[in-house]
C-alpha cells in the first residue's frame, strides 16, 4: 500500500491507494458472456456513454501513439526538412491537387474536415508555402471550404451523418477576398497556358524527326496541372457567383433583373468548363504521385500518405469518443462523383422556371432522388435559391403571397380569385384568410426544406409534418364554413364550402403517398407486407387523390360558369356572344396520371396475392410479429388524420376477404388487366405540339435496340 499527500485548499490531505485488479477480475468471473453489471448509478446508459481511456478503440487521441513515426504539424515538417515547400515536381503537383479533391469528396459524405481536408499539411498555413501553385491552390481550397460550409449551414437541411462543419480553429483564408483569389488562381493558370504552348511548339518542331518523349510527357502533366488549376478556379466562381444570386433572393423564385439572368448566365458557363477540365483531367489521373503504402509506419492504409498528408495530425483534436471510420475516395471514384456534383449544380437554377409552388414542390420531389448518393451541397443551394433563410423564412410576408396564390391555381376559390366587395368589405373576413395563409407559410415552406435532407431523414420528416397540416386542415373548415356562412345571405348563389380544405387535403394525400413510396425505395418493407401497402395506394390514397383533384375540377368549373353568365348578363341580349373555345379540363393530365398509378398498384396487389396464394411468398411465424402489429406500425403516422381517415386493421381485412376467394390464375389476370389500363392512360397523355424522336438502347440485346419515344 502506497501512501500520498497532496495539497487542497492549503490542508494536507493523504490518499492511500490499493491495487484491486486482482479483485476486479475475480469479480468478473461471476459474470457470463454478454451479462452487465446494474448499479442505481451505473446503468446501461452510462455503460454505452462511458470512454475507456487510454483504449485505442474508444479514445481516439491514443490512435497517435500507435504510430512508430512522429507526427509533425506543417511548421515542424518544414524545420525537420521532412516536407518540401519549393521545387514540386508536376507528378507532385498532380498528386497534391488529386489527394484534396478526394479528401473534399469524402468530407461532402459526412467525415469531419480534421480527419479529410486538414490532413493536407499544406492548408494549415498557406503562406508559409514557396510554390506559387501549391500555395495559391490551397488558398482557393480553404476559400471553398468556406463557401461550402455558408450554403450548407444557410440552409439547414443537414444532419450528423451528412455533413461535419466544424473547423477545428483552422483558418479559412477569411484576409483574402474573392475577387483577390480568384485573380491569383487565373494568374497561376495563365502561366500554366504558357508553359503548354510552349512545350506545343517544341514538340511541333520535332515532329518530323520523332519528338522527344520526355518532352510529351512534360507536355501532358503540364497540360492535366493546368486543367486541374482551371477547374478549381472555375468551381470556386461558380460558387461564388450562386452565392451572390441567393443574395439577391427574396424568395420570390424569379429572376426579377437582368443581373440575376446574368449570374445564372454566369454560373452555367463556369459548370461548363468545369466539366471540360475534368475530360482532361481524367486522361491524367494516374500520373500523379501516389501513397507509398509499404511504408505507412502503422498508418492506416487506406489514408493518403504522399508528400505533404499527414493522416493523424488532427488526431487529437478530435472528441474522446470513438473515432468515426473514414475511409477516403479514390481518385477516380472522387472525380465521379464530382462530375456528378457538377450536373447537380446546373440543375439547381431551373427551379426559376416553375413558376407555380406546386411545380416547384415537384422539382424539389424530383431533384432530391436525382442521384442515389446523397450531396448536401447541391440540396443546400437549391434550398438557398428558392427560400431565404429558414430562420427568416416563416415571418415573410411574401411568402404567404407565394402560398396564396398556389392555392388560387390549383382550385380557384371565389374569395381569392374575384374582386368580391363582400368580402373587402368585412375585416374579419379579410383577416381570416391573411391568418390562414400566414400560418400555412411553415407547413409548405417545411415541404420544401423536407426535400432538401437526405432519404431516411425526409421520411422521418414527412411523419411530423402530417401532424400540422392537420391542424392546417381544421383551420381551413373553420375558413371555408365562415365565409359560406356570411356570403350565403346576399348571394345564395355562390358557395365557399370545400375549397380551402380541398387544397390541404390533396398536400396530405401527397405527404402520405410519399411517405408509403419511400419505404420502398429505403427498402424497409419484406415482401411478405407488398400486400396491403400496394393496397392501401390503390384503394385508398390513389383513390382520395383522384376524388380531390376530380372536385377541384368541378369547382373551377362551376366558377367559371357562374363568371360566364355573369359576363352574359353584363353584355345583354342584343348581342350575341361568340361560343368559347372548349378549354381542357382543370387538372386533367394530373387526374390521368394518378388514375395510371392507382391502376399499376392494383395491378401489383393483385399479383401478390396470387403469389401468396401460390404460397411463393411465405410469412413469418411469429406471435409478436403478427400481421396485424406490422400492419399498424406501417401506418401509424395517419392515426390522427382526421380526412382521409385511416383504415384500422379490422377495416382492411373485412376489404380484402373477397380476394381470397378468386384462384391465383384469376388474380394474375385481373393483374394484367390493371397494368393495360395503365399503360392505356399513360399512352393518352401526350402533346400534339411536341415532335417525338425515337431513341435506341442496346444495353439489353446488342443486335436488336428497344426503341422508346421520347419528346424532345
Amino acid at each position: 500500500m502506497d501512501s500520498n499527500r497532496s495539497h487542497f485548499s492549503g490542508q494536507d490531505v493523504g490518499f492511500n491507494w490499493s491495487d484491486v485488479t486482482q479483485e476486479f477480475w475475480s469479480a468478473t468471473e461471476e459474470l457470463s458472456c454478454g451479462q452487465l453489471l446494474h448499479d442505481e448509478l451505473f446503468g446501461l446508459f452510462e455503460a454505452m456513454s462511458a470512454i475507456e481511456m487510454m483504449d485505442p478503440k474508444m479514445d481516439a487521441g491514443m490512435v497517435s501513439n500507435q504510430t512508430l513515426k512522429k507526427v509533425l504539424n506543417l511548421e515542424q515538417s518544414i524545420k525537420a526538412n521532412k516536407i518540401k515547400i519549393n521545387d514540386f515536381t508536376l507528378d507532385e503537383h498532380l498528386g497534391v491537387i488529386d489527394e484534396t479533391l478526394s479528401s473534399l469528396v469524402t468530407w461532402f459524405e459526412g467525415h469531419s474536415l480534421a480527419q479529410t481536408v486538414f490532413i493536407n499539411l499544406y492548408l494549415h498555413n498557406p503562406s508559409l508555402i514557396v510554390d506559387k501553385t501549391i500555395r495559391v491552390f490551397s488558398m482557393i481550397v480553404l476559400k471553398l471550404i468556406d463557401l461550402i460550409r455558408e450554403f450548407v449551414s444557410k440552409a439547414n437541411v443537414f444532419e450528423e451523418e451528412d455533413f461535419q462543419p466544424i473547423v477545428y480553429g483552422y483558418q479559412l483564408a477569411s484576409d483574402l477576398s474573392d475577387s483577390k483569389a480568384a485573380s491569383l488562381m487565373r494568374e497561376v493558370e495563365d502561366e500554366l497556358f504558357k508553359k503548354v504552348k510552349a512545350l506545343q511548339r517544341v514538340i511541333d518542331k520535332t515532329v518530323e524527326c520523332d519528338a522527344n518523349k520526355q518532352d510529351v510527357e512534360c507536355h501532358r502533366l503540364t497540360s492535366g496541372l493546368y486543367f486541374r488549376i482551371k477547374f478549381f478556379r472555375n468551381l470556386f466562381q461558380a460558387l461564388n457567383t450562386l452565392k451572390k444570386l441567393t443574395s439577391n433572393n427574396k424568395a420570390n423564385r424569379k429572376l426579377n433583373t437582368n443581373l440575376d439572368k446574368e449570374l445564372v448566365e454566369d454560373t452555367e458557363k463556369y459548370l461548363n468548363q468545369c466539366n471540360e477540365a475534368i475530360t482532361v483531367w481524367k486522361q491524367t489521373i494516374d500520373c500523379g504521385v501516389k501513397p507509398d503504402l509499404s511504408s505507412t509506419s502503422g498508418h492506416r492504409a487506406d489514408y493518403p500518405t504522399i508528400l505533404g498528408f499527414e493522416p493523424l495530425v488532427n488526431q487529437r483534436l478530435l472528441p474522446p469518443t470513438f473515432p468515426r471510420y473514414t475511409k477516403m475516395k479514390s481518385r477516380s471514384e472522387a472525380l465521379e462523383l464530382t462530375l456528378r456534383l457538377i450536373d447537380r449544380l446546373k440543375r439547381v437554377s431551373k427551379i426559376y422556371e416553375y413558376s407555380s409552388y406546386e411545380s416547384a414542390l415537384e422539382f424539389f420531389n424530383d431533384f432530391s432522388q436525382y442521384i442515389p448518393s446523397s450531396c448536401v451541397l447541391s440540396r443546400s443551394i437549391l434550398q438557398v435559391l428558392y427560400l431565404p433563410q429558414p430562420s427568416l423564412v416563416f415571418g415573410t410576408t411574401h411568402l404567404a403571397q407565394v402560398v396564396r396564390e398556389s392555392c388560387k391555381q390549383f382550385i380557384k376559390p371565389p374569395s381569392l380569385c374575384t374582386k368580391s366587395a363582400l368580402i373587402n368589405s368585412n375585416p374579419n373576413a379579410k383577416e381570416l384568410l391573411d391568418t390562414f395563409f400566414q400560418r400555412a407559410v411553415r407547413p409548405m415552406a417545411t415541404l420544401t426544406q423536407i426535400c432538401g435532407h437526405n432519404r431516411a431523414r425526409q421520411r422521418e420528416k414527412l411523419a411530423q409534418i402530417l401532424e400540422e397540416l392537420t391542424a392546417l386542415q381544421d383551420e381551413a373548415d373553420k375558413v371555408d364554413n365562415y365565409l359560406n356562412g356570411f356570403t350565403q345571405k346576399s348571394d345564395p348563389q355562390t358557395s365557399h364550402l370545400g375549397y380551402y380544405s380541398t387544397w390541404v387535403l390533396y398536400h396530405i394525400l401527397r405527404v402520405m403517398t410519399q411517405y408509403l413510396l419511400s419505404g420502398f425505395e429505403l427498402e424497409l418493407y419484406s415482401p411478405h407486407e407488398y400486400q396491403y401497402i400496394f393496397w392501401y395506394l390503390y384503394e385508398f390514397l390513389y383513390g382520395w387523390i383522384v376524388s380531390t383533384l376530380n372536385r377541384a375540377s368541378n369547382l373551377i368549373l362551376e366558377q367559371e360558369v357562374i363568371a360566364d353568365q355573369i359576363q352574359q348578363q353584363m353584355k345583354g341580349k342584343s348581342k350575341k356572344s361568340r361560343p368559347k373555345k372548349r378549354k381542357q379540363r382543370p387538372h386533367y393530365q394530373q387526374i390521368l396520371i394518378h388514375q395510371s398509378l392507382q391502376h399499376l398498384n392494383n395491378g401489383f396487389y393483385k399479383a401478390i396475392c396470387g403469389f401468396k396464394l401460390d404460397n411463393k411468398l411465405p410469412v413469418p411465424q411469429s406471435a409478436l410479429n403478427s400481421e396485424q402489429i406490422r400492419y399498424e406500425h406501417r401506418f401509424m403516422p395517419f392515426r390522427n388524420i382526421i380526412a382521409p381517415p385511416p383504415v384500422p386493421y379490422n377495416q382492411f381485412k373485412d376489404m380484402t376477404s373477397n380476394v381470397w376467394q378468386q384462384t391465383s390464375g384469376e388474380l394474375y389476370l385481373m393483374s394484367c388487366k390493371s397494368f393495360q389500363q395503365t399503360k392505356a392512360l399513360l399512352e393518352t397523355i401526350s402533346d400534339p405540339k411536341q415532335e417525338k424522336c425515337p431513341e435506341f438502347d442496346f444495353s439489353v440485346n446488342p443486335y436488336f435496340p428497344l426503341i422508346s419515344i421520347y419528346k424532345k
